[in-house]
């Protein structure tokens, strides 16, 4: 064991294994819908013992090893005991041909296609946005549901649907081709969009915004750039969302009252996610091919850049 962690480091660590251990077991094990499920068991399990124990030197691979042995003992309690030792041998032999747990050298691709899979075009936005929280961003449903301000069942529903549209649809646990990419990308990347907005300004309650969608919204933004580099729009949207965000603390008055863009004070304004949004939409631009995202980041970059609003 390495040491511990306070409750924001521990919330922030299992947030970014979720999609990873999810990724592998997955790819592995072919059905979504049950690796999902142990991978949150194992979720849970790290967040209960993690603070008492200590933080193990490889946090993914003991992630990974526990949802495995969920896995092995969900086949153990539902196959027939005459088929029971061979399919529980089979489950255990097939993680041992695979990549080490410790080492996951597909964990990249494997968050990628989870991003693909939960906001495939064949799931309604609502429900793509809820499993891809859940599956990519590691928040529970309770959190999700109080994120929108709706029943944890609603939430849970969605979820429920979504995996069964995509073990219904027989949809393979790999990247899209060529062909499917450009049409799915806008997908995921109008998923996240709407991440963002219902967190910077939310649709429901008494809040004017919730900063835990928006930064989870960021930190997938940043994740799937950092899987696409070369994809400009991608560059795009995160250069879009640092330059809206970075404005954020002079959004709200000290009632939380909204103060207009023109009467805000410029000084609160975020210097280095402007810089850091300038920079990416301007990198962007430069591929030649502007898309929607880049086109509002740059409008948003003019705003930011402006010593006042005249």
């Amino acid at each position: 064991m390495s040491g511990t962690h306070d409750t924001g480091d521990l919330g922030r660590l299992l947030r970014e294994l979720a999609p990873q251990v999810l990724g592998a077991v997955a790819r592995r094990h072919r059905d979504f819908a049950d690796a999902e499920d142990a991978v949150q068991e194992a979720l849970i399990a790290a967040a209960e013992r993690w603070p008492a124990d200590g933080t193990p030197r490889n946090p993914r691979g003991w992630v990974y090893q526990v949802a495995i042995r969920r896995l092995a003992d969900r086949a153990r309690s539902e196959i027939a005991r005459r088929q029971r030792e061979d399919a529980v041998a089979a489950l255990l032999a097939s993680d041992a041909a695979g990549a080490s747990p410790g080492e996951f050298g597909t964990a990249e691709d494997d968050s990628l296609i989870l991003l693909f899979m939960c906001c495939h075009p064949a799931l309604t936005p609502p429900t793509a946005i809820a499993l891809t929280l859940r599956a990519v961003g590691g928040l529970t449903t309770r959190e999700i549901a109080r994120a929108f301000l709706v029943p944890e069942a609603t939430v849970a529903q969605r979820i429920s649907r979504a995996k069964q549209s995509i073990r219904d649809s027989g949809i393979p646990f790999a990247l899209p081709t060529d062909e499917e990419r450009g049409a799915r990308l806008a997908t995921v990347l109008h998923v996240l969009y709407l991440v963002f907005n219902e967190g910077y300004t939310t649709s429901a309650g008494p809040a004017l915004q919730r900063t835990d969608l928006s930064d989870e919204a960021i930190r997938l933004t940043r994740m799937l750039r950092q899987l696409l580099p070369r994809e400009a729009e991608v560059g795009g949207l995160l250069a879009l969302m640092l330059l809206t965000d970075a404005r954020r603390r002079a959004r709200t008055g000290p009632a939380g009252e909204l103060i207009p863009l023109d009467e805000q004070d410029r000084t609160l304004w975020d210097r280095a996610q402007i810089a850091e949004g300038v920079a990416l939409v301007t990198e962007a631009l430069s591929a030649g091919v502007p898309g929607p995202y880049q086109l509002q980041a740059a409008i948003a970059a003019v705003h930011d850049e402006a010593p006042s609003t005249e």
